[in-house]
């Protein structure tokens, strides 16, 4: 499930076509660049979301562009995050952005102390580290966001689903809304393990964390039931086009539903 982003692609909002998720930016930021032309006055930003690596190291194959506006809210964007891809149970949800770590602070007696050919290793190795800091979610896109900006985006500090955020491209133009979905990756039309046929419509949880052949359409899905007593007593869930899919009771999103399952 998770080596399918070289197939994965998305349909323009504008015209229509559709592109890989190697180029629907590039081809979304034309679209852009023309609209500046006629454009009202501001500032909005071209977007990409896509899921951090799981905790094996795979990549998802799922993505979002999206066109925010720069008066929008940073909780204006998590609510639209939790509305398409997360929203389960209410759970907590960040944004960070990384900066370097100050090093001043590790001056000390000690160190002092220390060979200088020690502390240029020290600063050196300080050098290459950074730290998190928390983006308040009152804060404005224009106080936050900037192109070449990565974020990185938390929700549920339990069963954690990541995002990385990138701004790909700056406009001086407002947007048509808050936060307007330009693409997204279309439905991945993931088959039964069982079958091999039929599209998936529920996952095992149990099985898909043990390794085992977690994807069944319906038919396959009563049979596995009467086989599985944890999928037939709490570990079945529905197949939906998200990176929290499996994840907690997640079940789907509240937009965009054409291209949710």
């Amino acid at each position: 499930m998770m080596n399918e982003e070289s197939k994965t692609k998305g349909k323009c909002l504008f015209c229509g076509k559709m592109y890989s998720i190697y180029g629907i930016n590039r081809h979304l930021a034309l679209h852009l660049q023309e609209k500046v032309k006629s454009g009202e006055p501001g500032t909005s930003f071209l977007v990409k979301v896509v899921p951090d690596k799981n905790v094996w190291g795979e990549s998802f194959p799922h993505f979002l562009s999206l066109w925010i506006d720069g008066e929008a809210f940073m909780d204006d964007f998590d609510s639209f995050l939790r509305k398409i891809w997360l929203e389960c149970c209410h759970h907590g949800s960040a944004f960070r952005k990384n900066q370097k770590v100050n090093t001043s602070k590790y001056i000390t007696d000690d160190f002092l102390d220390l060979p200088e050919f020690q502390q240029r290793m020290i600063f050196t190795k300080l050098g290459e580290e950074v730290e998190a800091t928390e983006v308040y979610m009152e804060d404005e896109a224009n106080q936050v966001l900037q192109k070449g900006l990565k974020l990185k985006y938390v929700y549920d500090f339990g069963d954690k689903t990541q995002l990385i955020v990138t701004v790909i491209e700056q406009y001086p133009m407002k947007a048509d809304a808050a936060i307007v979905l330009l693409s997204r990756n279309e439905p991945l039309n993931e088959l039964c393990d069982n079958c091999g046929i039929t599209p998936a419509t529920k996952m095992c949880t149990v099985c898909q964390w043990n390794g085992r052949d977690s994807m069944f359409c319906d038919p396959c899905a009563e049979k596995h039931a009467s086989e599985c007593e944890p999928f037939a007593e709490y570990a079945s869930r529905l197949v939906v086009n998200s990176p929290r899919m499996g994840v907690c009771v997640y079940s789907g999103g509240s937009i965009d539903l054409e291209r949710d399952r």
